[in-house]
């Protein structure tokens, strides 16, 4: 008995360490595991919730405490009461979340070691059974030490376990086991690999055969048609579960449109991740912006990823003068991505190359990348972004199909009702566009076209735009046309403004980009040699032929025809 409790206390001891260490490593990530057990379908303990990270700190440097001072004999029967106390109660948890299916990882070995339900249930009942061998073989735990090198040893135990999980909360896990961790490559962990098992499904097929109910069960899914038996139904169940790749439940989205593919072909992508805004730490948002207006003046493509709503991260971009856009992604899925609210990734081609809690952010190490524009001018680019939104305040809902989702724009917007007929919108926007053009025709008589190299490729196109919705594109279109030459301004967009200019010459179009309905009777302007329309459209960018983007423009019924100016003036 003395031989055995001595084997069994350092075993027991050890594992309580290990285990606790490693939650310990990641407290962040135990603490969502205790939110899975109080939500209201587990054990409803809501109000436990944001008291978690404070319960998970404390539980796992207890549990490393009680295994250090099991080994040492410190407080023998604390310990033991203690150890026992712990053992039942997660016993209990583990059998009630694996026979009630509730939560599906315990969260006893972090990420470093995953367990069914059933699995930890059996480990906490061996646990169980070791740790009565302790008590009940007490009177053979000895300590080891002398009082005082034992009190010491259990003290500086707990000094080191409130340094690491201070470090930790502070920065990032030391050790991360996570599927997200740096040198992974994102899209390959979402690709279920050739070798994978594949799923094996039991077929329960239930049968009435001479009056009894009989089940026959296969896994060939053909149904066994027993003599003399009446088919009452079918159920199936997963003898082996489908393979689940270790990355899923990832995407990159806005306004229902998915980038996830494209942004993970970036070869220099930062991403800044702020899982909720409602508990995001906003001291962070200053070193964030730091460095990625570093990241945008050295060439890269920055974004954000969140999953709160697409309002909340714009106010959230205000407010700090963030330089980039938002998208969607599932919130779980960005907790397991970093521990830290907000974030910073570095991926190239969709690896994660760096990886930083916000604290330590200004440490990312970014490399000058071609294409590189140094001399951005991040007020003049918030002076834009703001013009943008006043530009389509009200644009966007004179171009609604109707007045009833006029109307459903206008209130989500916070418009009155009288203020959203045709003529109040035109009359608002007309004042926004006066004001809009004057601070433009300013800039550009100033400083010329702010284009890519001073704004950023998303901002580049705003002052376009107001020139586009003023009379005062004669007065500039040579400094287009020069802003597209310098690749100051997409070739697309200059095309599109040279065709508005000489529609309002009224001389035919180059590119086709330009279209007029006119008492009911719709129509593309008349282009210069058009038979090669075509072929110019996509020498400047333009995918889509002029007969489709008439569709596009007018209808799917519409049929493009060539018409000259005489056409037109007849």
């Amino acid at each position: 008995m003395k031989i055995l409790v001595g084997i069994t206390r350092i075993f027991v001891g050890i594992l309580f360490i290990i285990s606790g260490l490693i939650k310990l490593n990641d407290p962040v990530g135990f603490s969502f595991k205790l939110q899975d057990y109080f939500a209201p379908e587990v054990l409803n303990l809501e109000f436990l919730v944001p008291y978690s990270l404070a319960i998970a700190i404390f539980v796992v440097v207890f549990e490393v405490l009680l295994g250090v001072m099991i080994i040492v004999g410190y407080a023998k029967k604390f310990t033991l009461i203690s150890l026992l106390g712990m053992i039942v109660f997660f016993t209990f948890l583990t059998f009630y979340s694996a026979y009630f299916n509730k939560v599906t990882d315990c969260g006893c070995f972090g990420d470093a070691l995953k367990l069914t339900p059933w699995e930890s249930f059996w480990k906490d009942v061996v646990l169980l059974v070791l740790i009565l061998i302790l008590w009940f073989g007490r009177k053979h735990i000895q300590p080891f030490f002398a009082k005082t090198t034992r009190s010491l040893i259990v003290f500086v135990s707990l000094v080191l376990c409130m340094w690491l999980g201070y470090h930790v909360l502070m920065h990032l896990p030391v050790k991360d086991f996570r599927a997200y961790k740096i040198g992974a490559n994102i899209e390959e962990g979402m690709n279920v690999p050739e070798d994978a098992p594949p799923p094996i499904i039991e077929y329960l097929w239930e049968y009435e055969i001479n009056g009894e109910k009989e089940v026959i069960a296969n896994t060939t899914g053909r149904d066994p048609k027993p003599e003399g038996g009446t088919r009452i139904g079918v159920e199936t169940r997963f003898i082996r579960e489908p393979y689940e790749p270790p990355i899923h439940d990832f995407s990159m989205e806005r306004d229902g449109e998915d980038f996830t593919f494209e942004f993970l072909g970036e070869e220099h992508l930062l991403v800044v991740i702020a899982y909720n805004l409602d508990n995001t730490e906003h001291e962070g948002f200053g070193n964030i912006k730091t460095v990625t207006d570093d990241a945008l003046r050295k060439g890269y493509k920055v974004i954000g990823l969140s999953a709160s709503s697409t309002p909340e991260t714009e106010a959230l971009a205000k407010l700090h003068k963030l330089n980039f856009k938002f998208y969607f992604c599932d919130m779980t899925t960005l907790k397991t991505i970093v521990r830290s609210n907000p974030g910073i990734l570095e991926l190239q081609s969709g690896t994660i190359m760096q990886k930083l809690h916000w604290n330590d952010a200004l440490d990312l190490q970014l490399s000058e990348q071609e294409g590189a524009m140094p001399n951005l001018d991040f007020d003049l680019k918030h002076s834009l972004d703001s013009i943008y939104v006043l530009d389509q305040r009200y644009r966007s809902l004179l171009y609604t199909d109707s007045m009833e989702e006029r109307a459903k724009m206008a209130k989500e917007a916070g418009f009155e009702e009288e203020d959203y007929n045709t003529m109040a919108l035109w009359h608002k926007q007309e004042t926004i566009d006066s004001t809009n053009i004057a601070f433009v025709s300013k800039l550009f008589d100033e400083k010329g076209y702010p284009g890519k190299s001073v704004v950023g490729e998303e901002t580049e196109k705003v002052a376009w735009y107001v020139l586009q919705h003023s009379n005062q594109i004669p007065k500039y279109i040579d400094l287009i046309k020069k802003a597209g030459e310098e690749g100051e301004l997409s070739a697309r967009l200059v095309a599109m403004m040279e065709d508005r200019y000489l529609m309002g010459k009224g001389e035919p179009q180059i590119y086709g980009t330009q279209g007029q309905t006119i008492d009911g009777k719709s129509y593309i302007w008349p282009i210069a040699d058009p038979e090669n329309v075509n072929a110019r459209r996509a020498s400047v960018g333009i995918t889509e032929s002029v007969e489709d983007y008439a569709k596009r423009l007018f209808g799917p019924d519409f049929e493009y025809q060539e018409l000259t100016l005489d056409d037109i003036k007849n």
